[in-house]
């Protein structure tokens, strides 16, 4: 092989290539090298590259230091959806103040999502999510109140209290047990002093009753708690707004879950069973919306009528005369035009015939009662009298 291929240089060494030699390690030698074939190439897998696992959510923590829940796909289709554009609060905007717990800051938020195009309407929070009415050492509502509505000059005042309040009280110098007779009446008391510092500043009062809780213990104080407050309210000329049912269920049971303010289902209370979500939030100022336009006096009058100080001299000394009024007269159905001198109905103008009356298709008379034959089914008379006998020949046939 090597001389009919010309042999190799004297002093040379055998120079083998690379693929020479590994043809040789695969097996085959130098023959295989020259006779090759097309053989099919290995075939190596891609290499898969590992799956980045996705990142979950991270769950955001309220002011209160809870984790909010998920959110579904109707409330995240609800927070998509863009928001009414906020608005410059008028100068003279009519205020209207919050005070409370931390519910009560939760009903502000609220009310400002509720009232952000209305410029016309300014909510002004004052909460205290701590207070409460029972320890008056760490805030004095009653004592507070009355400050802060000669620096705020609302319209409307709205109370929300109570979350708080589920714990001893100091009265008379002893310490009275939650829900005792002289910590009800102790209690009823200070919620009276608050509604009576909004009604001393003649400023309407919208006392918001609290909502039902996880423990049902607690829910049974709120409810307690809820009666006292309709009473103080209403006793003061204030407005009791009950939220109760928009957070229970059918069988009067809390609910963390419910229809929104457009009746859709969503999160309205956090997992603690506690806090309430953004949702929840707007759902109790829902409630309270319908009675704040009221006291608002949201719908003016229109028969008033407002003049201005610039009035010529005399406008309004001695009477006016009364503007003249064209009415029109009546008009008949059937009549000359401009004949409106008597009313409607006085004579009746009957329309013309024709001059040759259709035929009239007269009806067959009858027969009497007393016409129809004896034995014939339409005869309904008493005495029946008896039937006309058959021929005689036909008799005595059947006689034979």
């Amino acid at each position: 092989m090597i001389l009919a291929f010309g042999g190799v240089p004297q002093g040379a060494p055998f120079a083998v290539s690379p693929a020479v030699a590994q043809e040789q390690r695969q097996g085959g030698g130098l023959l295989r090298f020259l006779f090759q074939r097309d053989q099919p190439q290995a075939y190596e897998a891609p290499q898969r590259q590992p799956q980045r696992q996705r990142a979950q959510p991270r769950r955001q923590r309220d002011v209160r230091g809870q984790t909010q829940p998920r959110q579904s796909s109707a409330s995240r289709a609800q927070a998509a959806a863009p928001a009414a554009a906020a608005v410059a609060k008028a100068d003279d905007a009519r205020k209207v103040l919050v005070v409370g717990d931390f519910v009560a800051a939760g009903l502000a938020e609220g009310l400002e999502a509720a009232f952000e195009a209305d410029a016309s309407v300014e909510i002004i929070e004052r909460s205290n999510g701590s207070s409460g009415l029972v320890r008056d050492d760490y805030y004095d509502w009653p004592g507070s109140l009355g400050t802060m509505l000669e620096e705020v000059d609302p319209a409307v005042v709205v109370v929300m209290l109570g979350s708080n309040d589920r714990q001893a009280m100091s009265a008379g110098g002893s310490t009275e047990a939650a829900r005792s007779d002289a910590w009800l009446k102790e209690y009823e008391r200070r919620a009276g002093l608050v509604a009576d510092a909004v009604a001393a500043k003649d400023v309407p009062l919208i006392w918001v009753g609290m909502i039902p809780f996880r423990p049902s213990t607690m829910s049974a104080d709120m409810l307690a708690f809820n009666d006292i407050y309709r009473k103080v309210a209403e006793a003061a000329g204030g407005q009791f707004v009950d939220v109760w049912d928009g957070f229970v269920d059918e069988n009067g049971k809390f609910v963390a879950s419910g229809p929104d303010m457009n009746g859709q289902p969503t999160q309205l209370r956090a997992d603690d069973g506690i806090n309430v979500t953004r949702a929840g939030k707007r759902k109790i100022a829902f409630f309270v919306e319908k009675p704040l336009q009221q006291a608002l006096g949201a719908a003016p009058t229109p028969e008033l009528v407002f003049f201005g100080p610039d009035l010529p001299p005399g406008f309004l000394d001695g009477p006016r005369e009364a503007p003249r009024i064209d009415r029109t007269q009546p008009v008949a159905l059937f009549g000359t035009p401009g004949a409106g001198s008597e009313l409607l109905g006085r004579t009746i103008v009957r329309p013309m015939r024709l001059a040759t009356p259709a035929p009239r298709v007269e009806a067959e008379a009858e027969d009497d009662a007393d016409e129809v034959p004896a034995g014939r089914a339409d005869n309904f008379m008493r005495e029946r009298t008896a039937p006309e006998p058959f021929d005689a020949e036909i008799t005595g046939a059947l006689r034979r």
